[in-house]
């Protein structure tokens, strides 16, 4: 019987997924890696290399996943920050895996530094037409709205309970996000 590499790699992949996000990356053990995964340690190191290049790669597939499945929108900011508040509501292990990453790795990737400043250049794109407030710079826009989405993860209790409390943090994020970005109107 062949052995499915790609199914196997991807097992990697979601158990390192799994077991960073809980023990970052000086706490997280391969021999678990590879258990939860169902493969040979040595095809991690093979697949992966070391441990951080494994970690690396966690990020880089997180960070892909979530500019898939949340694509930024300069034009909404509100709607935006709405969309990234879901997108790590839904797997809280998302948050705890960028905290670590934080902590452990505070570097930015080169994935993270072209997507910020395409998002930054829109921002500012959306400032200029007079669709956002122009009195922060923007790179100063997105961190607040990206601080904003991901607020109530380091609050007691973070963003877990009932739908009704997670919908009403949701609602705070998106007026918080709407009421930083809006253009300023004269007075007439």
């Amino acid at each position: 019987m062949a052995r499915d590499s790609q199914a196997t790699k991807a097992r990697i992949l979601e158990a390192a997924f799994a077991e960073f996000a809980e023990y970052g990356v000086a706490g997280a053990r391969i021999d678990r890696i590879a258990e939860a995964a169902g493969a040979n340690k040595r095809m991690i190191y093979v697949y992966y290399g070391n441990k951080e290049q494994l970690f690396d790669q966690v990020i880089q597939r997180a960070l892909e996943a979530g500019t898939e499945s949340v694509p930024f929108d300069a034009e909404d900011l509100p709607r935006y920050a709405g969309a990234v508040f879901d997108h790590l509501t839904a797997d809280p292990r998302l948050m705890r895996l960028v905290t670590w990453k934080r902590l452990e790795r505070p570097e930015p990737t080169e994935l993270e530094t072209a997507s910020y400043a395409r998002k930054a250049a829109a921002v500012a794109a959306a400032q200029d037409s007079g669709r956002i407030d122009p009195a922060l710079a923007p790179a100063d826009v997105l961190t607040l709205v990206l601080a904003l989405a991901q607020a109530w993860f380091h609050t007691a209790g973070g963003p877990d309970g009932d739908g009704e409390h997670r919908a009403a943090h949701r609602a705070a994020v998106i007026d918080a996000v709407a009421r930083v970005t809006a253009p300023v109107r004269a007075a007439g």
